[in-house]
Protein backbone atom coordinates (compact mmCIF):
# COMPACT_ATOMS: atom_id res chain seq x y z
CA UNK A 1 0.00 0.00 0.00
CA UNK A 2 1.32 3.43 -0.97
CA UNK A 3 1.12 5.89 1.96
CA UNK A 4 1.79 9.22 0.29
CA UNK A 5 0.25 11.26 3.10
CA UNK A 6 2.48 9.52 5.66
CA UNK A 7 5.65 9.63 3.58
CA UNK A 8 5.23 13.35 2.97
CA UNK A 9 5.96 13.89 6.67
CA UNK A 10 8.41 11.01 7.15
CA UNK A 11 11.51 13.22 7.28
CA UNK A 12 9.85 15.49 9.84
CA UNK A 13 8.96 12.41 11.88
CA UNK A 14 12.53 11.07 11.81
CA UNK A 15 13.81 14.50 12.90
CA UNK A 16 11.34 14.37 15.84
CA UNK A 17 9.75 17.67 14.83
CA UNK A 18 6.10 16.57 14.80
CA UNK A 19 3.67 17.26 17.67
CA UNK A 20 3.66 14.57 20.35
CA UNK A 21 0.28 13.07 19.36
CA UNK A 22 1.32 12.90 15.71
CA UNK A 23 4.63 11.25 16.71
CA UNK A 24 2.73 8.49 18.50
CA UNK A 25 0.49 7.99 15.44
CA UNK A 26 3.56 7.74 13.22
CA UNK A 27 5.19 5.24 15.61
CA UNK A 28 2.15 2.97 15.35
CA UNK A 29 1.91 3.34 11.57
CA UNK A 30 5.60 2.66 10.90
CA UNK A 31 5.42 -0.56 12.92
CA UNK A 32 2.42 -1.82 10.91
CA UNK A 33 3.30 -0.62 7.38
CA UNK A 34 6.11 -2.52 5.58
CA UNK A 35 6.47 0.21 2.93
CA UNK A 36 6.91 3.06 5.40
CA UNK A 37 9.12 0.88 7.64
CA UNK A 38 11.53 0.20 4.78
CA UNK A 39 11.53 3.86 3.76
CA UNK A 40 12.16 4.98 7.35
CA UNK A 41 15.03 2.52 7.74
CA UNK A 42 16.67 3.72 4.51
CA UNK A 43 16.40 7.37 5.56
CA UNK A 44 17.75 6.71 9.06
CA UNK A 45 20.77 4.89 7.58
CA UNK A 46 21.37 7.79 5.18
CA UNK A 47 21.05 10.26 8.07
CA UNK A 48 23.67 8.41 10.11
CA UNK A 49 26.02 8.22 7.10
CA UNK A 50 25.73 12.00 6.63
CA UNK A 51 26.50 12.57 10.34
CA UNK A 52 29.63 10.44 10.09
CA UNK A 53 30.76 12.17 6.89
CA UNK A 54 30.17 15.60 8.43
CA UNK A 55 32.40 14.85 11.41
CA UNK A 56 35.09 13.52 9.08
CA UNK A 57 35.64 16.93 7.45
CA UNK A 58 35.57 19.26 10.48
CA UNK A 59 38.17 22.06 10.01
CA UNK A 60 41.29 21.48 12.10
CA UNK A 61 42.86 24.00 14.47
CA UNK A 62 45.82 24.33 12.07
CA UNK A 63 43.46 25.20 9.20
CA UNK A 64 41.78 27.89 11.32
CA UNK A 65 45.21 29.29 12.23
CA UNK A 66 46.27 29.53 8.56
CA UNK A 67 43.02 31.30 7.61
CA UNK A 68 43.50 33.75 10.48
CA UNK A 69 47.06 34.52 9.38
CA UNK A 70 45.91 35.17 5.81
CA UNK A 71 43.21 37.55 6.99
CA UNK A 72 45.41 39.66 9.28
CA UNK A 73 48.33 39.63 6.83
CA UNK A 74 46.45 41.56 4.11
CA UNK A 75 47.60 45.19 3.47
CA UNK A 76 45.62 47.81 5.33
CA UNK A 77 44.09 50.61 3.25
CA UNK A 78 43.77 52.85 6.28
CA UNK A 79 44.03 52.67 10.02
CA UNK A 80 40.25 52.82 10.48
CA UNK A 81 39.59 50.23 7.77
CA UNK A 82 42.35 47.99 9.11
CA UNK A 83 40.91 48.22 12.60
CA UNK A 84 37.49 47.24 11.21
CA UNK A 85 38.95 44.18 9.48
CA UNK A 86 40.88 43.22 12.62
CA UNK A 87 37.76 43.53 14.76
CA UNK A 88 35.80 41.46 12.26
CA UNK A 89 38.50 38.78 12.26
CA UNK A 90 38.49 38.63 16.05
CA UNK A 91 34.69 38.36 16.01
CA UNK A 92 34.88 35.49 13.52
CA UNK A 93 37.45 33.69 15.66
CA UNK A 94 35.40 34.17 18.85
CA UNK A 95 32.18 32.99 17.20
CA UNK A 96 34.00 30.07 15.61
CA UNK A 97 35.52 29.07 18.93
CA UNK A 98 32.17 29.23 20.73
CA UNK A 99 30.54 27.29 17.90
CA UNK A 100 33.26 24.66 18.03
CA UNK A 101 32.81 24.29 21.78
CA UNK A 102 29.04 23.98 21.38
CA UNK A 103 29.28 21.51 18.51
CA UNK A 104 31.95 19.58 20.39
CA UNK A 105 29.66 19.24 23.38
CA UNK A 106 26.80 18.09 21.17
CA UNK A 107 28.98 15.61 19.31
CA UNK A 108 30.19 14.18 22.58
CA UNK A 109 26.80 13.86 24.26
CA UNK A 110 23.70 14.91 22.31
CA UNK A 111 25.09 13.34 19.14
CA UNK A 112 25.37 10.00 20.91
CA UNK A 113 21.81 10.32 22.25
CA UNK A 114 20.58 11.14 18.75
CA UNK A 115 22.33 8.09 17.30
CA UNK A 116 20.85 5.88 20.03
CA UNK A 117 17.38 7.16 19.08
CA UNK A 118 18.15 6.48 15.41
CA UNK A 119 19.23 2.92 16.22
CA UNK A 120 16.03 2.37 18.19
CA UNK A 121 13.80 3.65 15.36
CA UNK A 122 15.73 1.83 12.64
CA UNK A 123 15.53 -1.47 14.50
CA UNK A 124 11.78 -1.24 15.03
CA UNK A 125 11.33 -0.29 11.37
CA UNK A 126 13.36 -3.28 10.20
CA UNK A 127 11.66 -6.43 8.94
CA UNK A 128 14.08 -8.42 11.16
CA UNK A 129 14.48 -6.39 14.36
CA UNK A 130 16.34 -9.13 16.27
CA UNK A 131 18.98 -11.71 15.33
CA UNK A 132 18.21 -14.03 18.23
CA UNK A 133 14.49 -14.46 18.94
CA UNK A 134 13.73 -15.73 22.42
CA UNK A 135 11.98 -14.77 25.62
CA UNK A 136 14.51 -16.79 27.61
CA UNK A 137 17.44 -14.74 28.95
CA UNK A 138 19.49 -17.95 29.20
CA UNK A 139 19.20 -18.30 25.41
CA UNK A 140 19.74 -14.64 24.50
CA UNK A 141 22.75 -13.93 26.71
CA UNK A 142 24.97 -16.83 25.45
CA UNK A 143 24.23 -15.82 21.85
CA UNK A 144 26.38 -12.70 22.32
CA UNK A 145 29.46 -14.61 23.50
CA UNK A 146 32.30 -14.14 21.04
CA UNK A 147 30.38 -11.44 19.15
CA UNK A 148 31.02 -8.51 21.51
CA UNK A 149 34.10 -7.79 23.71
CA UNK A 150 32.30 -7.88 27.06
CA UNK A 151 29.86 -9.92 29.13
CA UNK A 152 26.66 -8.75 30.80
CA UNK A 153 23.78 -9.97 32.94
CA UNK A 154 20.09 -9.90 32.09
CA UNK A 155 17.42 -9.34 34.73
CA UNK A 156 14.85 -11.89 35.84
CA UNK A 157 11.44 -10.75 34.53
CA UNK A 158 9.21 -13.08 36.49
CA UNK A 159 6.37 -11.22 38.26
CA UNK A 160 7.00 -8.11 36.13
CA UNK A 161 5.09 -6.65 33.17
CA UNK A 162 8.16 -6.81 30.92
CA UNK A 163 8.88 -9.53 28.38
CA UNK A 164 12.08 -10.13 26.41
CA UNK A 165 11.66 -10.30 22.63
CA UNK A 166 15.26 -10.97 21.62
CA UNK A 167 18.54 -9.24 20.81
CA UNK A 168 21.01 -8.24 18.14
CA UNK A 169 24.49 -6.84 17.69
CA UNK A 170 24.76 -3.10 17.09
CA UNK A 171 27.40 -0.39 16.68
CA UNK A 172 27.78 3.09 18.15
CA UNK A 173 30.75 5.29 17.16
CA UNK A 174 32.20 2.13 15.52
CA UNK A 175 32.00 0.37 18.91
CA UNK A 176 30.26 -3.03 19.01
CA UNK A 177 27.54 -3.52 21.58
CA UNK A 178 24.43 -5.44 22.55
CA UNK A 179 20.90 -4.34 21.68
CA UNK A 180 18.00 -6.01 23.50
CA UNK A 181 14.32 -5.41 22.88
CA UNK A 182 11.67 -5.64 25.57
CA UNK A 183 7.91 -5.30 25.45
CA UNK A 184 5.59 -3.75 28.03
CA UNK A 185 1.89 -3.18 27.30
CA UNK A 186 2.48 -3.17 23.51
CA UNK A 187 5.34 -0.65 23.82
CA UNK A 188 8.81 -1.66 22.67
CA UNK A 189 11.84 -0.63 24.72
CA UNK A 190 15.45 -0.89 23.54
CA UNK A 191 18.31 -1.57 25.94
CA UNK A 192 21.79 -0.82 24.58
CA UNK A 193 25.07 -1.79 26.23
CA UNK A 194 28.57 -0.66 25.22
CA UNK A 195 31.99 -0.51 26.83
CA UNK A 196 32.20 2.87 28.57
CA UNK A 197 35.86 3.44 27.67
CA UNK A 198 35.07 3.26 23.95
CA UNK A 199 32.50 6.07 24.03
CA UNK A 200 33.05 9.87 24.05
CA UNK A 201 34.50 11.30 27.26
CA UNK A 202 31.46 13.55 27.69
CA UNK A 203 29.47 10.47 28.65
CA UNK A 204 31.79 9.56 31.50
CA UNK A 205 29.51 11.43 33.85
CA UNK A 206 25.81 10.72 34.14
CA UNK A 207 24.05 12.88 31.56
CA UNK A 208 20.30 13.55 31.28
CA UNK A 209 18.67 12.84 27.95
CA UNK A 210 18.20 15.91 25.72
CA UNK A 211 14.77 17.53 25.79
CA UNK A 212 14.37 17.30 22.01
CA UNK A 213 14.14 13.50 22.08
CA UNK A 214 10.58 12.23 21.59
CA UNK A 215 11.42 9.08 23.55
CA UNK A 216 11.93 8.57 27.25
CA UNK A 217 15.48 7.48 28.02
CA UNK A 218 17.76 6.67 30.93
CA UNK A 219 21.51 6.17 30.74
CA UNK A 220 24.10 5.20 33.34
CA UNK A 221 27.45 3.48 33.70
CA UNK A 222 28.00 0.36 35.78
CA UNK A 223 30.74 -2.25 35.83
CA UNK A 224 32.60 -0.60 32.96
CA UNK A 225 29.53 -0.63 30.70
CA UNK A 226 27.35 2.22 29.48
CA UNK A 227 23.63 1.43 29.46
CA UNK A 228 20.89 3.16 27.45
CA UNK A 229 17.21 2.34 28.00
CA UNK A 230 14.98 4.09 25.44
CA UNK A 231 11.44 3.78 24.12
CA UNK A 232 8.01 5.35 23.76
CA UNK A 233 6.82 3.67 26.96
CA UNK A 234 6.15 5.84 30.00
CA UNK A 235 9.01 7.30 31.98
CA UNK A 236 7.99 5.05 34.89
CA UNK A 237 8.33 1.92 32.72
CA UNK A 238 11.72 3.06 31.44
CA UNK A 239 12.83 3.68 35.02
CA UNK A 240 11.54 0.30 36.23
CA UNK A 241 13.36 -1.60 33.48
CA UNK A 242 16.53 0.38 34.21
CA UNK A 243 16.26 -0.59 37.89
CA UNK A 244 15.98 -4.27 36.93
CA UNK A 245 19.18 -4.02 34.90
CA UNK A 246 21.00 -2.17 37.67
CA UNK A 247 20.02 -4.87 40.14
CA UNK A 248 21.07 -7.67 37.76
CA UNK A 249 24.48 -6.10 37.16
Amino acid sequence: MVCESWKAKLDTYLDAELPEEEMHSFDAHVRSCPSCSADALARVQMKRAIHVAGRRYTPSAEFRKRMHQKIVAKPRRSFALGWTFAAAAVAVIVVGTLTSLYVGTRSGRDQVFSEIADLHVATLASSSPVDVISTDRHTVKPWFQGKIPFAFNLPELQNTEFSLLGGRMTYLEQTPGAHLIYDVRKHHISVFMFQERSLPAKLNESSPSPKQLTFNMETWTQGGLRYFVIGDASAADIDNLAKLFKAAS
